[in-house]
């Protein structure tokens, strides 16, 4: 398969503001994909090589990337530089210098995606003395017989700014359409997607064994299962109504959620984010190995650091020491922790996924044994809102964030990768009168003036709509940046800038910048009023009316462990804005 039918479809979804276009392009491109490559093209269109949990990063700097295209154009790389402060894109610079290139064509040996794959497969793996010139070289060699798109394309893959902003639930749509017989299969593939994180491999499946052959995922120690994620109310007679009565009570502990596979002595461990953070944590990998009684098992816990001297909870910052490649030893003394599980997935061949929660958690007392820095998650089951609210106030005495209440009925099923009302996250900082902060995707900019002339006056920030795979925007933020928040926001958006409103984004205000949606910050704001001005929930709770956060303020919480799919859902913005009219 030729790397240009890539390139000029990866040009195609670039180009377009809609969302079912961009789909469309993206199923033309499954269709034409050999069954034998479906797995590369859709990691490549991922911007990745393999699934993240296998941790393998093609790693190419920028500057190390403008060493390659000065070698595959016979351009200085001082030139290089210089357009691309002009262009703020490596993959446009080296577009432009490539069609610029004399006798191109006498040279050129057709890409194959094949080729590419191989080529930035070598480039990710190579390591030792000497490999940062062995990987220009291999990245110089790969330009040179690129065209200029190719070349664009293949430069913002290796430097991890690939900008087509498509979404792994955007991959699944379009995979259900051209493989399995239309978009009904698309719950069959989410479900396997969901238990095996691989969404290379769900394709490979689909297209060489059918639909019938994804219903036989099953969850296995090694492959992260996508976490399942919480709603929030503000008041536990909302919550045990939602839950219908009744719930079983969790302190809410300001850690580091983990995923712990077990396989005899093996462990390995991974993120929210389903990163492999087996390395970070050799403490953690020993207490689950000494801890959990069962040869095979995968268990959820929050990792939470503690002071050495008093055993208390440290907040959430001090455990972010720990996320570091060096100096792992001392990190261990400076920064202990202790694992608080609060979830069973699978044990010794039993998945557990698809059991009510009260059958997982029998399950999880049978295997976990104790221990001062090993612990079952407190927890209560109760009936009664009072005693809920006390509980509360005891976990956040004991220095948690709050509880998460979660369902006991019979269809209490483990959601993987999904945001439903079986888990609902009651927190303390839910008590104001917006039901405080939340986490809001950055889509948009506009310029500053005045003082703040040169960089962003203010951001466009949007909720997520699940049911849609869209961003609806809910306000416009100016307030709470630092001088150094402002020089440093341009810095950390400038990789996913985009020419035009990406498709996924609802906005009827026109950004001067626009972005894909990947950076996550933390607001607070006074109030959720209706707004005819943004989109989030649009006409659900008054005809021409979206939901709108009114004096909204940033935090200074740069949520970077959440991907923009994870962050405040536009029907979480629904529920915050009816418990303001309860309250009133």
């Amino acid at each position: 398969m030729m790397y240009s039918l890539v390139a000029e479809a990866y040009e195609k979804i670039e180009g377009t503001t809609k969302r079912l276009e961009m789909t469309d392009y993206l199923v033309d491109l499954l269709k034409k994909t050999p069954p034998d490559l479906i797995d590369k093209v859709v990691y490549l269109t991922q911007g990745k090589l393999y699934p993240d949990y296998m941790g393998v990063e093609i790693g190419i700097a920028e500057k190390l990337a403008i060493r390659a295209v000065s070698k595959a154009t016979g351009r200085s790389e001082k030139e290089i530089s210089s357009d691309l402060e002009v262009t703020g894109d490596l993959g446009e610079t080296t577009q432009k210098f490539l069609e610029k290139r004399l006798q191109a064509s006498l040279f050129r040996r057709p890409l194959t995606v094949q080729t590419v794959y191989r080529t930035l497969d070598k480039i990710a793996k190579t390591t030792g003395s000497g490999s940062m010139d062995y990987k220009i070289n291999l990245l110089a060699g790969l330009l040179v017989d690129a065209t200029p798109k190719e070349a664009k394309y293949i430069i913002r893959t290796v430097t991890g700014k690939l900008r087509l902003g498509i979404a792994d639930m955007t991959v699944l749509d379009a995979l259900a359409i051209a493989y399995g017989g239309g978009k009904e299969a698309r719950d069959v593939l989410e479900r396997a997607y969901n238990i095996s994180s691989d969404l290379g491999k769900v394709a490979k499946v689909l297209v060489t064994s059918g639909v019938e052959e994804i219903k036989r995922f099953k969850v296995s120690v090694g492959n992260p299962i996508r976490p399942m994620l919480a709603e929030r109310l503000s008041s536990p007679q909302e919550i045990l109504e939602k839950l219908g009565g009744k719930c079983i009570a969790e302190y809410k502990y300001d850690g580091e959620r983990m995923q712990a596979h077990k396989d005899g002595n093996k462990v390995m461990l991974f993120s929210r984010r389903l990163e492999n953070i087996t390395s970070q944590y050799p403490d953690a990998v020993q207490l689950i190995r000494e801890n959990v009684k069962a040869k095979t098992a995968i268990v959820e816990a929050e990792c939470v650091a503690v002071d050495p001297d008093t055993g208390e909870m440290r907040p959430f910052q001090e455990l972010m020491h720990r996320r570091r490649k060096h100096e792992i030893a001392e990190a261990i003394v400076e920064y202990p922790i202790s694992l608080f599980v609060f979830d069973v997935l699978y044990v010794d061949g039993r998945d557990l996924t698809l059991e009510p929660y009260l059958n997982r958690h029998k399950v999880l007392e049978e295997i976990i044994e104790e221990g001062d820095r090993v612990k079952i998650a407190t927890y209560i089951i109760t009936d009664d809102s009072e005693k809920l609210e006390r509980f509360f106030e005891e976990a956040i005495e004991n220095g948690c964030e709050g509880l998460v209440c979660k369902s006991v009925s019979e269809d209490s099923v483990y959601q993987a990768g999904a945001r439903g009302w079986l888990w609902i996250k009651y927190k303390r900082d839910y008590k104001s009168e917006m039901t405080d902060t939340v986490d809001l995707v950055v889509v948009g900019a506009f310029y500053g003036r005045g003082k703040r002339a040169g960089t962003y006056g203010a951001l466009l920030l949007a909720a997520y709509n699940k049911r849609e795979d869209t961003f609806e925007t809910v306000c416009k933020i100016g307030s709470g940046f630092t001088d150094e928040d402002l020089k440093k926001i341009p810095e950390l958006l400038e990789p996913h800038r985009i020419p035009h409103r990406h498709p996924r984004v609802k906005s009827t205000l026109e950004a001067d910048v626009w972005f894909t949606p990947r950076i996550v910050i933390e607001v607070i704001g006074a109030e959720i009023t209706l707004s005819p001005v943004h989109t989030c929930a649009m006409g659900i709770m008054r005809k021409g009316s979206g939901l709108a956060i009114r004096f909204p303020r940033f935090t200074g919480n740069y949520r970077l462990d959440k991907a923009a799919e994870d962050a405040t859902t536009v029907d979480e913005i629904i529920e915050m804005y009816k418990s303001q009219l309860k309250r009133v």
